[in-house]
């Protein structure tokens, strides 16, 4: 299986800057929209999150921009499991022309199951443990995205 497609869009008028680029909030925009998606087919959706209390909450997240985006371009965004636990999820989402290999941007998330009424970290429960174990696996033979776990920082002077 290769990554999941999660997300398709149109870049729109008020989401281009003054250079005539996508806006760097509107990556994280289209990224957020793709994780919904696959919460969606995780078995995280709404009426989910009402029965169990439960939901995915962002730890931290890296974003790369490595072409320009423009108006009127359509995009969409491939997800891969990249490693989960019973209450972490580590994903990395690419935006790409439709239709086209090249990665656009990348963005690397780690996201932890949450009871909502403490708030404190909770396990998946077992259907979606299983959802994401079969992802993994369908996706375990795909190559490692270029642009994960990469750190931010100055290079220190000698």
């Amino acid at each position: 299986m290769p990554a999941l497609t999660t997300y398709s869009t149109r870049i729109i008028k008020d989401w281009v800057d003054y250079n005539g680029h996508l806006r760097d909030a509107f990556y994280l925009l289209i990224f957020s929209y793709a994780t919904d998606v696959l919460m969606d087919r995780l078995g995280l959706d709404s009426d989910n999150r009402d029965a169990s209390g439960h939901s995915l909450f962002t730890l931290e997240l890296h974003l790369n921009y490595l072409h320009e985006v423009k108006l009127d371009t359509e995009v969409e965004v491939h997800t891969r499991i990249i490693g989960h636990d019973r209450k972490r999820l580590h994903l990395y989402h690419s935006l790409h022309k439709v239709g086209d290999p090249q990665e656009l941007a990348g963005n690397e998330q780690m996201l932890l199951h949450v009871d909502l009424a403490g708030p404190r970290s909770a396990p998946f429960d077992e259907a979606v443990l299983q959802r994401l174990q079969t992802m993994a696996a369908e996706q375990a033979e795909l190559p490692r995205p270029t642009y994960i776990g990469r750190v931010i920082g100055l290079p220190t002077e000698k």
